[in-house]
């Protein structure tokens, strides 16, 4: 086990260094910055992202900004995470999508947040410091500090006809 946590550490690194090649100071991480297998950040377009200290993603995490996108110190993330903050625009039906530009907004994750699996976080989200994003919650506003979101358990209810 312990060669299994030296090699994440050591390919954890290699990829700061090439994040650090490629992005330059558009990418920026804290202290103790650490993630699993598959993890993609992208800052294109004059787009930032600024992680904090002691953060935390699980394996196939992504984070792609053309604005800015905000992590706070403490925060984990689930497996399977995504998180943007754009979105293509597609108001004018005689264009093809992916010719009409994007639509932006910052995206701020707070401090001592624990995002879930498979969670989608999207332009224009500002998560609150303390909060905790259920398993597969898309989330696209405020959510105030010292919250829980979830998704609804629905009951469903088997009825029984008698004839």
């Amino acid at each position: 086990m312990a060669m299994v946590k030296l090699w994440y550490r050591f390919a954890g690194m290699l990829l700061k260094v090439l994040y650090t090649i490629i992005y330059g100071k558009s990418i920026r991480w804290g202290k103790a910055f650490h993630f699993r297998r598959g993890l993609q950040l992208t800052a294109e377009l004059g787009g930032t992202i600024t992680i904090g200290d002691n953060v935390f993603f699980n394996n196939d995490c992504a984070v792609h900004a053309i604005e800015e996108i905000r992590i706070g110190s403490e925060t984990i993330f689930g497996e399977n995470v995504r998180v943007y903050d754009h979105n293509h625009r597609f108001a004018d039906v005689d264009e093809a999508i992916k010719g009409q530009g994007y639509s932006t907004a910052p995206v701020i994750i707070g401090e001592h947040c624990w995002i879930g699996s498979n969670v989608t976080i999207i332009k224009g989200a500002r998560i609150g410091d303390n909060c905790v994003i259920g398993a597969g919650c898309v989330i696209d506003g405020d959510v105030p500090s010292n919250t829980v979101v979830r998704l609804e358990q629905r009951q469903i209810r088997e009825e029984v006809h008698h004839v």
